[in-house]
């Protein structure tokens, strides 16, 4: 089967045996795998899978959707030619995937390939990091420092039908409009964003660098919640005025928790999220889509950055 294969630190197509599911595994036809900011990183030598996963640590992709093959649990959820969609520890990008089939969510209707590629990563890291970690409320002021990213787009949607007050931090001024256009109440320059304040939760996807505004422009009780680190991963953080507001600071990722919170979070979203995707009120924006053979290419779009909407590899 073709792949993306991570060779000398560098992305490339290449070739594998077809993997073979386990009991309580299924195996994936994938249609079309996402590429996020963990991938390139995992290409330079760093953030590989759990070794426990299972996976090899030279296939990169923790997100897919494509057609049950072959499913290896005692009771299968799923028939084979199922739509489904899931997060994974790695090898998403690549023709054929095995995944515990507890992880697996179906794809609806209002999904295309690239979109329900393009679905589970994001919606799932961002749910999370808002609903699970940061409690966000309907009537409470949200901040999503990084908002122009797959994660950023996700918790900008989430954020406003979940009846949150949305400013998004964005960098790159041309696509400020985009991301209002998303659901994001005020899309502003990181300075002028921080002015908005104060917020309830803080989603936190650039790093240590915004750890000493983010603390001075939170509110009583509030939450900052970082999950992305791009911009450096150690700062200041001035305890002081943290305790002051009684404030907290979490960090959270997904790629290391266990396949049984993978699947709990999994049917969390297929309960909350999914619906809203059936009825339109979530989207999947797609910026490009490349065939596994160019993905290279693909990985040199997405590094280059000033995008919004996701990079699709197409698998079939």
């Amino acid at each position: 089967m073709r792949v993306a294969e991570i060779k000398d630190k560098a992305i490339g197509p290449g070739e594998r045996e077809q993997p073979v599911p386990g009991l309580g595994q299924a195996l994936i036809r994938v249609r079309a795998a996402g590429v996020n900011g963990a991938d390139p990183v995992q290409v330079a030598g760093f953030y590989p899978p759990p070794a426990e996963a299972g996976v090899p640590d030279d296939i990169p992709g923790m997100e897919l959707a494509g057609e049950l093959v072959e499913s290896r649990a005692p009771v299968p959820r799923f028939e084979p030619g199922a739509r489904v969609m899931a997060i994974v520890a790695g090898a998403a990008q690549a023709e054929y995937a095995v995944i515990d089939e507890r992880q697996l969510m179906p794809v609806p209707d209002a999904l295309d390939w690239s979109q329900a590629g393009g679905f589970p990563e994001v919606f799932a890291t961002a749910y999370d990091a808002l609903v699970g970690q940061g409690n966000l409320r309907s009537g409470h002021r949200l901040l999503v420092n990084g908002a122009g990213g797959g994660v950023g787009t996700a918790a900008v949607q989430l954020g406003r039908v979940l009846g949150a007050d949305v400013t998004a931090s964005v960098r790159n001024e041309a696509n400020r409009a985009a991301i209002e256009d998303l659901g994001a109440h005020r899309a502003l320059a990181p300075d002028e964003a921080y002015e908005h304040g104060p917020f309830d939760v803080v989603l936190e996807l650039v790093g240590a660098p915004n750890l000493v505004p983010s603390v001075k422009a939170l509110g009583a009780w509030g939450t900052i919640v970082v999950i992305g680190v791009s911009a450096g991963q150690e700062g200041t953080l001035d305890l002081r005025r943290l305790m002051t507001k009684r404030g907290t600071v979490r960090a959270s990722t997904l790629r290391y928790r266990a396949p049984e919170e993978k699947a709990i979070l999994a049917r969390e979203l297929e309960t909350s999220v999914l619906p809203l995707v059936a009825d339109g009120r979530l989207r999947v924006p797609i910026h490009a889509e490349f065939p596994l053979t160019e993905v290279t290419a693909a990985y040199e779009r997405f590094t280059a950055g000033g995008h919004v909407g996701k990079i699709l590899l197409r698998c079939d």
